[in-house]
């Protein structure tokens, strides 16, 4: 199955029920990598990952009609994904307060000791915590350059400004990688 073009997204987003359960098996099908990367950037728990998993594609089948062309299909899922982890999120986050702020993690100057090689499934595990201790939309941001998207994809999925997103990108980015060459541990 290839990928499925704007043209014909629109079109079956628009031919009924039928063309609806098309268009979202392809789209499923498309796109199942990259939201279940997005669902594991936002939730740690393997089953809460599968729970949210759930929720962005309930939320893409109910907001498939609504899908008119109007930006590009990659984008639109992205939003739509965007929203779900977003709500999932905030409705979690009653629960869950231990989210911080960019600005409030503390860059350590910890000096890594002779002994501190660190093998490649250590660094990951390290950098997913320190993502996972992100702020949901600066988490968003860089769960989408990862993906590969562009600034100005990023600012319209997340309804920043280019410039913010450019901004909050770039920071992020820093600060990651201080943390992960000074060893720093969430």
């Amino acid at each position: 199955m290839g990928s499925i073009t704007e043209a014909a997204a629109s079109n079956l987003a628009n031919e009924g029920a039928g063309s609806q359960e098309a268009l979202y098996e392809q789209v499923s099908a498309e796109f199942s990598a990259p939201l279940a990367r997005l669902a594991r950037a936002h939730e740690a728990d393997a089953s809460l990952q599968q729970d949210l998993l759930q929720e962005i594609h309930i939320a893409l089948w109910r907001s498939l009609p609504a899908f008119g062309g109007r930006c590009s299909l990659r984008t639109w899922v992205y939003r739509v994904a965007h929203n779900a982890a977003a709500t999932y999120v905030l409705r979690r986050r009653r629960v869950a307060k231990n989210l911080v702020s960019l600005d409030d993690i503390e860059i350590a100057s910890e000096a890594p000791g002779a002994d501190a090689v660190v093998d490649e499934a250590r660094t990951l595990a390290r950098m997913r915590a320190l993502v996972l201790r992100l702020k949901p939309i600066d988490r968003e941001i860089f769960v989408l350059y990862l993906e590969g998207l562009s600034v100005e994809e990023m600012a319209e999925i997340s309804g920043l400004s280019h410039t913010n997103t450019r901004t909050k990108l770039h920071r992020i980015r820093m600060l990651l990688a201080t943390q992960l060459r000074t060893g720093e541990s969430p």
